[in-house]
């Protein structure tokens, strides 16, 4: 059962990269800017939460994501409990190598199919805008997106790459708002020793 978690975890990431595959895995995990071995510790984390969440009956797989990067965990969905919200919260801290957990599960009964084809719909084309803007390294990026609201997750470069990242997330259409949790190459909270 944990095996199969983790697969799943893997693809249905933005950032699929951690241990799939032997080759392909090295190459992606030495381009981002965490390395391979923070990728595959990232992997962990979020195989061990995801798994946590299987085996709650309250439904958390299917309602969160559940993003890593350096042992900063990105909780996005959303849940129409507050204990069902406070549960996963729990769980995501309890993983073992997690350092910070961004919070961003909505309690809220609103959504559905209509919601949900729309945010993946700006989720792609903000990814799409990224991954062909020669002023972004777009691999160190995680966009997720829930009732219109975009979360950015990752490593920026600089300040100004940072920049067109939220830049080009507003000028989508539908978006409501961007909630920012990346942080800059040289930021001191990075060190994870």
């Amino acid at each position: 059962m944990a095996v199969w978690v983790l697969m799943s975890a893997f693809a249905l990431s933005s950032c699929a990269v951690a241990v799939v595959g032997a080759g392909g895995a090295v190459g992606m995990g030495a381009a981002e800017e965490r390395g391979f071995e923070s990728s595959v510790d990232d992997a962990k984390i979020k195989g061990a939460i995801s798994s946590a969440y299987v085996d709650n009956s309250l439904g958390l797989y299917h309602d969160i994501t559940v993003d890593v990067i350096e042992g900063r965990v990105m909780l996005t969905g959303s849940v129409e409990k507050p204990e069902t919200h406070d549960n996963a919260v729990k769980i995501a801290w309890q993983a073992a190598g997690v350092r910070q957990v961004y919070d961003e599960i909505q309690v809220t009964s609103e959504g559905g199919f209509k919601s949900g084809v729309n945010d993946t719909w700006i989720a792609n084309k903000l990814r799409t805008q990224l991954m062909f803007n020669g002023d972004v390294k777009n691999i160190n990026y995680i966009v997720e997106v829930e009732n219109g609201v975009v979360y950015l997750f990752g490593i920026a470069q600089d300040q100004t790459e940072l920049d067109h990242v939220i830049a080009a997330a507003r000028d989508i259409s539908d978006v409501k708002k961007v909630i920012n949790h990346v942080v800059l190459k040289s930021d001191p909270r990075r060190n994870t020793q």
